[in-house]
């Protein structure tokens, strides 16, 4: 498990632009973010629209980057070298090679290095997985996604089949995706093995689970209601709310809830929207209601949650 440095700012991660609160960022970019007025997150977007999969060397030149997102990707860092910090969404993690970090399309994520880096960045687009008929390997991936870091005792293997990739993906020939995809599958594979991730086949009733956290990731705005998501999903709501359970320890409710407070909390952090207008985003009619959701699952109001912040 990656050591974890807590820390007060969170980020805002859908693909709508929102503004950003000054005084947060300030707080760890006093010599970037001068001006005390709103931001805009920046989106970086370094994928070849030709290729589905990219794989590269960390470029060593990077230390401090500003808080950034990327639309279109899924994302995966191993570091062999390099000292510092990685803060992926409202988490800032110690860097502490060797290391494996998993950037999902959308959080925003920035770096503080003290030392020089050394590593790959692999790059996967939702054209892969469509492409794709390896259900083994979707399903990998799927569990992977959910993870943002991963420390390694012996990254030997992960090392060596990151290096075959970046020599496959530069070769050309009409068998290049399914080495890569066998290559994919082998590595994603090893990566479940270590600790925090849960490897082997995915049964079909696993496989709805997996549909319904992806259906959660993925939507622009979570809505708080089972019997859509059911609906969706093509099951019952008392159906999921079991697979909820097997899975998580939790009830379908608590699940859904987790997703609405985490991207409540970012928008009361990282922008400027009242209370009222965080509550119509994420869907209550009511911003009373908001206030007594919120206040049910974190024990504070929103109000009084981000002048904590402050």
């Amino acid at each position: 498990m990656c050591a974890t440095v807590p820390y007060v700012v969170q980020f805002f991660y859908h693909s709508r632009k929102h503004k950003v609160n000054y005084s947060c960022v300030d707080y760890f970019y006093p010599e970037i973010y001068h001006d005390p007025m709103t931001r805009e997150i920046e989106t970086k977007d370094k994928s070849n629209n030709s290729q589905s999969i990219q794989i590269s060397p960390f470029r060593k030149h990077i230390r401090k980057t500003k808080p950034h997102l990327h639309h279109n990707y899924f994302e995966v860092i191993y570091l062999s070298k390099g000292t510092g910090f990685h803060t992926i969404d409202h988490q800032k993690f110690k860097v502490i090679p060797p290391v494996l970090f998993f950037i999902r399309k959308e959080q925003v994520h920035h770096w503080e290095l003290t030392s020089e880096p050394e590593g790959y960045v692999m790059i996967l687009k939702k054209s892969f997985l469509e492409q794709s008929l390896d259900q083994e390997l979707k399903a990998l991936l799927s569990e992977i996604s959910n993870l943002n870091c991963i420390e390694l005792k012996d990254s030997s293997t992960i090392e060596n089949l990151l290096k075959i990739i970046l020599s496959e993906s530069a070769s050309a020939g009409k068998c290049q995706f399914t080495i890569l995809e066998g290559l994919l599958k082998a590595f994603f594979a090893k990566v479940a093995s270590y600790p925090k991730t849960r490897p082997g086949v995915v049964k079909p009733k696993e496989d709805l689970f997996h549909a319904f956290r992806e259906l959660l990731n993925n939507s622009e705005t979570v809505k708080n209601n089972i019997a859509y998501y059911a609906e969706v999903l093509n099951t019952t709501p008392q159906n999921l709310n079991q697979l909820c359970r097997k899975n998580t320890g939790k009830a379908a409710t608590k699940v859904i809830a987790g997703y609405i407070i985490h991207e409540a909390k970012r928008l009361l952090i990282y922008t400027a929207l009242s209370v009222a207008e965080i509550a119509f985003s994420l869907n209550f009619k009511d911003p009373s209601h908001f206030v007594k959701y919120f206040k049910r699952h974190v024990g504070t109001t929103p109000q009084s949650f981000r002048n904590s912040q402050e």
